[in-house]
């Protein structure tokens, strides 16, 4: 499973990468702290942004692959 964020106007970026066997792994400048991924086996995920501020907006989407 794959997180991006979108701000307005600007390009996505990937926030992080996690799997059913692995621990999510964060790109430079997210963090578990801000950004926390659970998963439930490979059925769905959930990413909760904590602390919310105007940096924050912006369009997240995920995206899922079979490998």
């Amino acid at each position: 499973m794959f997180w991006y964020q979108q701000p307005p106007r600007n390009k996505m970026k990937l926030v992080a990468t996690t799997s059913t066997w692995i621990k999510s792994s964060y790109e430079e400048g997210y963090s578990e702290a801000k950004f926390e991924i659970s998963k439930d086996n490979n059925d769905y995920s959930v990413m909760t942004i904590k602390n919310l501020t105007s940096k924050d907006a912006a369009t997240y989407f995920c995206a899922a692959s079979d490998h």
